[in-house]
């Protein structure tokens, strides 16, 4: 008898739905060859019930999916809620910075970062390893330094340059919190962050 537990996150039965019915298969189908009852299934396709690791690797062989494609992110996207983003260490002086796109996210990442007045990135200039690196200041003043230019951001403003490229930041306010926006594509693992602390906080 399979092993039915209480659904918690993450539900994967609409995945496992589609991937049946993109098949052409019915449960019955599913059920002969993964050794599974009808009623089970029925139930995990609605997230009623929640199989063990062998029970979900044989429904995926029956399926013909790899059991990591119903942990992927969400098709349909996934939220990130205000007053919910999870603090993050990203190296530098004065600067309070969060996530707001999703921890799997690979494709592309967004950081909020607030800079208390006099704040940013340190005085060593440094380089990160992904290909596109987008900066909007939401409000204050920011000044951008990529290869010994400078560039005075006001509220309203984008930058796009290359993160490759030796570069820093700094709040140019005298008083209050300079809210920036930073967007890198392809994300920065959490390898490539350990990189920009090293090289900011020697």
């Amino acid at each position: 008898m399979e092993a039915v537990t209480e659904t918690g996150p993450p539900r994967i039965g609409g995945r496992l739905k589609a991937a049946r019915q993109a098949r052409r298969l019915t449960l019955t189908d599913v059920a002969e060859a993964s050794g599974l009852t009808k009623g089970f299934l029925s139930k995990l396709e609605r997230d009623q019930a929640s199989a063990s690791v062998a029970a979900l690797v044989r429904v995926c062989g029956a399926l013909g999916i790899s059991p990591g494609s119903l942990f992927e992110p969400a098709l349909g996207g996934e939220v990130v809620r205000a007053g919910s983003y999870p603090p993050i260490t990203f190296g530098g002086e004065g600067l309070t910075e969060f996530l707001l796109t999703p921890s799997g996210e690979r494709r592309l990442q967004a950081i909020l970062s607030e800079v208390a007045p006099g704040g940013g990135s340190g005085e060593e200039a440094y380089a990160l390893p992904a290909e596109v690196e987008f900066v909007f200041v939401l409000e204050g003043d920011l000044e951008v330094t990529v290869a010994g230019d400078a560039t005075a951001l006001g509220p309203g403003d984008a930058f796009t340059f290359s993160p490759g490229t030796e570069h820093g930041f700094r709040s140019l306010r005298a008083d209050g919190v300079t809210r920036v926006l930073w967007v890198f594509a392809p994300a920065l693992s959490e390898g490539r962050v350990a990189v920009r602390e090293t090289i900011v906080d020697s």
